[in-house]
């Protein structure tokens, strides 16, 4: 129970970071999601200043929870500002990170400064695409959320609507045209038409971002059966938000999309807490992309640094017939000769000196 009560109060915060309704300065935010049983973050108080973070060293902070590094070029600055986000301890890291962007949504505001649950919350300062450095793909499992499946049946759509508290009503004459109905945290309920385009591209999205995280559960599980698995980086972007909003001129169609988007979070943050036993942590960031700016905004880059053995070039051979090669072999030659004659004359003179004092000592 207290399990399901910290996940709940967690993506609580995320429902509230995004809202339409909350407008800002920044071009994005990012909220971090602790593990509820294990702490890989630091806890910061009510009445700190929320500070502004960038992409950068947003990117620099996965790599670090993964169990990584940060980059060689990473300011003084930067690593001051990782050092507000993460525990001190380098031993202690999830070696997972869950990292969803979700485009259309700049959630930002008065509320979020005030609320003293949001003591991990960030604000972004740019929307540059920013690149994830990481080590060989050996050492890291980088697994995309993003791909988007299109052969639901209806009977799956029902028990996604049931998975999120929702009921589904199909269609009698057509499959796959039914109707979603989800109840909304103030008591109300939203209606989302599968015949509809952009309805049924959002809800279509929430379903393909739930089955690529239990794709992904499954995936670990495989890995975990070794001694020292591989870290995990779960990545994707859900445009669904945007999606609704595009199609629909009023803020309340992309504001019951949030709320779906909550439910649906609740129910994969607390699949990934009981399948990775507390060991991995939350990444939400919010931004409003334009149609240049479209995509994603973080880049998986392997940058391998294993160390390689130095090879010896070749030289070309001395050539052995010259006068001075010659001179300088028959040279060690002869004094090794030497060497080794005085050293057989001196034992055998030492030996025989031996036997006559031997002999004296006998006949005395």
């Amino acid at each position: 129970m207290e399990f399901r009560v910290s996940v709940i109060w967690s993506l609580l915060l995320i429902v509230s970071l995004f809202s339409p309704e909350i407008k800002g300065e920044a071009s994005g935010s990012v909220f971090f999601v602790d593990s509820s049983s294990n702490q890989f973050l630091r806890a910061r108080s009510s009445n700190d200043e929320q500070p502004s973070m960038l992409l950068q060293e947003v990117g620099a902070a996965v790599s670090v929870l993964l169990g990584f590094a940060p980059p060689s070029t990473f300011s003084a600055a930067s690593s001051s500002k990782l050092n507000e986000v993460l525990i001190p301890n380098p031993f202690k890291r999830p070696r997972a990170v869950f990292l969803l962007e979700v485009n259309g949504i700049n959630a930002l505001g008065k509320i979020v400064q005030d609320n003293p649950m949001f003591s991990n919350s960030f604000w972004s300062t740019n929307s540059d695409k920013v690149g994830i450095q990481l080590p060989d793909e050996t050492d890291v499992s980088v697994v995309s959320l993003d791909e988007q499946l299109e052969d639901w049946t209806d009977k799956e759509i029902s028990d996604f609507s049931s998975l999120i508290g929702g009921s589904y009503a199909p269609d009698a004459l057509e499959p796959l045209n039914g109707v979603l109905t989800i109840p909304l945290a103030n008591g109300a309920s939203v209606n989302l038409h599968m015949s509809k385009k952009a309805e049924r591209k959002f809800i279509v999205g929430l379903m393909s971002l739930t089955h690529n995280v239990q794709r992904a559960i499954q995936m670990h599980d495989n890995l975990s059966q070794s001694a020292k698995g591989p870290a995990e980086l779960l990545t994707g972007c859900f445009n669904g938000i945007k999606v609704l909003q595009e199609q629909y001129e009023t803020e309340s169609i992309a504001q019951h999309g949030v709320e779906l988007l909550y439910a649906t979070m609740t129910k994969i943050f607390s699949s990934l807490q009981e399948a990775y036993k507390g060991q991995i942590v939350g990444i939400i960031y919010c931004h409003v992309a334009t149609t240049q700016e479209s995509g994603k905004k973080f880049d998986v880059i392997f940058t391998p640094h294993h160390p390689y053995a130095r090879w010896l070039a070749e030289t070309n051979a001395v050539n052995a017939t010259l006068p001075e090669v010659v001179l300088v072999r028959r040279t060690l030659a002869w004094v090794t000769g030497i060497i080794l004659l005085i050293s057989t004359f001196m034992g055998v003179s030492i030996s025989e000196i031996m036997i006559l004092v031997n002999s004296y000592i006998i006949i005395y």
